[in-house]
């Protein structure tokens, strides 16, 4: 195994609607699952125009996974069937286990800039009806580590000997938030046998240990298995998120908000999500209410 992460795949984003008529990067979904497990979309807010995006994520449903919102900029408001209410502001994370099912809506409120991503983490099959849990963490409570040229925010996971402000109960996460100065170079090393990638928010960055080529923002980067993984800004510094995870090598039956194992699995969600049987559900004991 080669000591040095290399790239893998280049991914652009692509503008999508969704929702309501809400305008979003996509820079993995469907097409990607084997590629990415256990990480089976990524969606990037990013615009200076409120009439691309207020009108939201209108009410829908999940069943299967675990949706991570990380706010850069910007504020979202968000209500569920379990009563839970919230408003994201800058800098904070709302990690959500759909589990068994839930039935909600994200809105985005009218700012300068809306800046950050959705992330859709996959459960292993023996946790895809565990109870829906609502948690979020609040821009306070998430650890920054400042090393002079970057500047580390530890969502998830750990970095170094610094634990991050979130723990995943089912699948063991790295999300980092990194500022990386311009011109300058940094280096991390990963866990083996973990799945890796990068998604640029802001500036560029080149991400090959001898190459000269700049990724800009809005594109994700793809890595093969190694230690180490190397970064350096171009003379517009870079910002981007790490998210690493071990793969689950199960098989996925994907059809829209539900994630399933089998096309049973996957039917029985559709049928008792017109019934509305999200409600039925028992709520996790651990549930945290805004």
């Amino acid at each position: 195994m080669s000591k040095i992460r290399t790239i893998r795949r280049i991914l652009k984003g692509q503008d999508v609607i969704d929702g309501a008529g809400m305008k979003l990067i996509r820079t993995f979904a469907n097409n990607d699952v084997e590629d990415f497990d256990p990480f089976l979309l990524l969606d990037i807010f990013d615009s200076v125009n409120p009439e691309e995006y207020v009108r939201g994520l209108d009410w829908h449903h999940h069943r299967g996974v675990e949706t991570i919102t990380y706010l850069i900029e910007g504020k979202i408001a968000y209500e569920d069937s379990r009563e839970n209410e919230r408003v994201l502001s800058d800098g904070e994370c709302q990690w959500l286990t759909a589990g068994a099912g839930i039935y909600h809506r994200e809105t985005p409120r009218p700012v300068d800039r809306l800046l950050g991503v959705q992330l859709w983490l996959n459960l292993p099959a023996k946790n895809k009806m565990v109870p829906f849990k609502y948690r979020d963490v609040s821009r306070e409570n998430i650890p920054v580590i400042d090393e002079g040229d970057a500047k580390i925010h530890i969502i998830a996971g750990q970095y170094k000997d610094t634990p991050g402000a979130f723990k995943s109960d089912y699948v063991k996460t790295l999300f980092l938030d990194v500022e990386l100065k311009a011109d300058c170079e940094w280096s991390f090393d990963t866990v083996k046998n973990s799945k890796l990638f990068v998604c640029i928010v802001q500036g560029e960055g080149c991400f090959e240990p001898k190459g000269k080529d700049f990724i800009p923002e809005r594109h994700v980067v793809l890595f093969n298995e190694g230690k180490t993984l190397q970064v350096k800004a171009s003379n517009k510094g870079v910002r981007f998120l790490i998210l690493a995870g071990k793969p689950l090598k199960e098989p996925v039956f994907w059809g829209g908000p539900i994630v399933m194992n089998t096309m049973e699995e996957l039917e029985q969600g559709f049928d008792d999500m017109d019934l509305g049987k999200h409600f039925l559900y028992e709520v996790d004991d651990d549930e945290e209410k805004s």
